[in-house]
């Protein structure tokens, strides 16, 4: 659903600020007046990372099998921090009258630089050929665009203070600062680049401070599944997505213990059912059917629990091991199974249901035998 509302909400303020800029390019100036285009461009570059942290972020958990978060969950804080520091900056930059004493002249132009880097590094690890990651495009492009503009703007706003102002500054600090702003921008910006190593550094130190990990910075972007700097993916190596992974590797174990059934469909994959795996998959269906909440919370809970099994998922394809996990497991498939045949008027339809494709699946819902069914074998 949010993917399909997105690209509406995107659309005009990506529009809005790329027709201003190309005005700009060609007369040295926006079409939309300052004072409607600054309230705006700050509502823009402050609004599409909100949009994204409710998209893409916000609520999502490491997972193998579901959307994961661009940034690891226990080291969001940090890079949060920078994006919050970012739009205090263009905030500053964008409605102030005349520029800053040299230092804070110089920070300021460094961090909408940092702005500028965190957005290309998002372009490339928000995958451009999932929809997610064209979004990702459609929603960084006004904001580089924005940053470009606004450092541009500050250039041209010194420039304009040394011709009124010839006054040099005196502190030696000073000094490095204000011939660091007066370079070219060929040559500056490439600077201001460098310059973000030291202040990310002392950043980190005081998040260290505030009990985070000294390199969270970029854990935020390794620590995740799925994404450009993802390091974590080799922890779904094996895993079969769609199910209860329990159920899943039970089946793996001896086919004397196991008992599989038949085959099924899993995200377009064949799979070996059991009817262990069959019946939680199906009070799961019932559970989510009628009483959403609980589900939710209970999957959030279990998904917590598999993100902790994956890293020793290898285990699970040791017959004996699985043989042992799906003996764990039969106490809840009973509990399943009693619950089923409580709250729903054919259990054992629900039951044949699972991983099976669409049209199967109705012709169960039309005609169900459980002797054919049963006849099923892999």
């Amino acid at each position: 659903m949010g993917f399909l509302v997105l690209p509406i909400i995107l659309a005009i303020p990506f529009l809005f600020v790329i027709v201003n800029f190309t005005a700009y390019l060609v007369k040295g100036k926006t079409l939309t007046k300052k004072r409607i285009w600054q309230p705006v461009a700050l509502f823009i570059f402050a609004g599409f990372p909100f949009l994204f942290f409710m998209f893409f972020d916000w609520g999502l958990e490491n997972s193998c099998c579901t959307d994961s978060p661009a940034f690891a969950p226990e080291n969001k804080f940090g890079i949060y921090t920078l994006i919050i520091i970012c739009i205090m900056a263009y905030a500053f930059s964008s409605f102030r009258v005349a520029i800053f004493a040299p230092i804070p002249e110089l920070l300021l132009n460094t961090l909408l630089i940092l702005g500028l880097v965190i957005n290309g590094i998002m372009m490339f690890h928000i995958k451009p050929v999932e929809l997610g990651g064209l979004m990702i495009l459609i929603g960084n492009s006004p904001l580089i665009l924005l940053l470009i503009l606004q450092l541009h703007k500050n250039h041209l706003l010194l420039i304009e203070h040394n011709y009124k102002n010839k006054v040099a500054p005196i502190k030696l600090l000073d000094r490095i600062c204000f011939k660091v702003l007066h370079l070219k921008p060929l040559i500056k910006y490439p600077v201001l680049i460098v310059l973000l190593v030291p202040l990310l550094i002392v950043f980190s130190l005081l998040l260290f401070l505030f009990g985070q990990k000294p390199d969270t910075l970029i854990r935020a972007f390794t620590d995740t599944y799925k994404h450009g700097f993802s390091q974590l993916d080799y922890l779904c190596d094996n895993v079969n997505c769609g199910g209860h992974f329990l159920c899943s590797v039970g089946a793996l174990g001896n086919k004397k213990i196991v008992k599989p059934i038949r085959l099924g469909e899993r995200n377009n994959e064949k799979i070996i059912c059991n009817r262990q795996l069959l019946i939680s998959n199906a009070f799961e269906e019932i559970l989510h059917k009628k009483l959403p909440k609980a589900h939710y919370f209970l999957r959030k809970n279990y998904n917590k629990v598999g993100a902790k099994i994956h890293k020793h998922y290898y285990l699970f394809n040791n017959s004996n091991i699985s043989n042992i996990v799906y003996i764990l497991m039969k106490p809840l498939e009973w509990i399943f199974l009693f619950t089923l045949y409580c709250v729903d008027k054919n259990p054992e339809n629900r039951i044949a249901m699972q991983y099976l494709n669409p049209k199967d699946r109705q012709k169960i819902k039309n005609s169900y035998s459980p002797q054919t069914c049963s006849k099923t074998q892999i």
